[in-house]
């Protein structure tokens, strides 16, 4: 059989196998979603969300026995003995491909808890995902450009609030909150109009971090610092759903969060540039770190 034609093949049976397990667990998951709307009771909605994870963790499981069969990707992965499903965890990664979000549910489910994303709010319309996303308490968000904030300044601080509420939702049962720092994923004309000084990355965007830190306090136990390489080329999700790709590498990194991280990012100038030089030292370590990995998978 000719190559194109398998992979054609292999990439239409996993990706069809994805889809009907996502419809077979978005009729639980919904139905538990509008319980919690329906009635707001503090002790119903723990023990609805105990239930819409568990649901997210055998929707995910599946997905990821699905693409063990079929990807044939060879997952290199380092630093995930420690961890354990009892703690709330900041998880932060370089973000390259829609691919990033499989690799990181593939080697994190069933060993923190289920991985909450930050959405941009426009994802909700996505069918039956944004549902789904939405009755997981995923936080959506809607950030204003500084040119639209100076047209409309009574919205200024309106996306912080969102995420102070989103963040208050995960104070009654483990979380992993997960944050993508770039804000976007990595192409070469972005990093060339960002005028980036890391060679893999691009630059960080503290806002997020320093606010998701502040608005869960000492809620957060540790920061789990994600680096993930694709050393032959960064991949489309139909790329893996093919099994065209060969090998991951990723690199997981378990931090303390130092209490000084800790403070008002957007009204304390010495606190906010305290937390920039912490990140951007973060982000060169990655840097590094993504270097030996793309020598090692040469």
């Amino acid at each position: 059989m000719p190559q194109k034609l398998f992979e054609l093949l292999r990439g239409s049976a996993s990706t069809l196998l994805i889809f009907a397990n996502t419809l077979l667990w978005f009729i639980p998951v919904l139905f538990l979603g509008l319980a919690k709307l329906l009635l707001p009771l503090r002790g119903w909605r723990t023990g609805c969300n105990w239930l819409l994870d568990g649901c997210a963790t055998c929707w995910i499981g599946f997905n990821n026995l699905v693409q063990n069969a079929f990807s044939g990707t060879r997952m290199d992965v380092v630093g995930v003995d420690n961890l354990t499903h009892n703690e709330w965890y900041m998880v932060v990664a370089n973000h390259q491909s829609w691919v990033d979000i499989l690799v990181l549910q593939r080697i994190f489910n069933r060993k923190i808890p289920f991985l909450k994303f930050f959405l941009k709010k426009e994802l909700i319309w996505v069918p039956f995902l944004g549902l789904a996303w939405w009755a997981l308490d995923f936080p959506f968000m809607r950030r204003y450009s500084r040119k639209f904030l100076e047209k409309h300044p009574q919205l200024r601080g309106k996306d912080i609030e969102t995420t102070r509420k989103a963040c208050a939702r995960f104070r009654d049962m483990p979380v992993s909150v997960m944050n993508f720092v770039e804000g976007t994923r990595f192409t070469s004309a972005k990093h060339s109009k960002q005028g980036s000084p890391y060679r893999h990355l691009l630059q960080p965007r503290a806002g997020g971090v320093a606010f998701t830190l502040a608005a869960m306090g000492d809620q957060l136990h540790k920061l789990v610092d994600v680096t993930i390489c694709y050393p032959h080329g960064i991949p489309t999700f139909w790329d893996y759903m093919c099994g065209r790709l060969k090998e991951v590498r990723v690199k997981v990194r378990v931090l303390p969060i130092d209490r000084t991280l800790i403070g008002d990012y957007f009204n304390n100038p010495e606190f906010q540039q305290k937390f920039q030089q912490w990140l951007n030292g973060l982000w060169s370590e990655k840097e590094q770190t993504l270097a030996r990995l793309h020598a090692a998978g040469q």
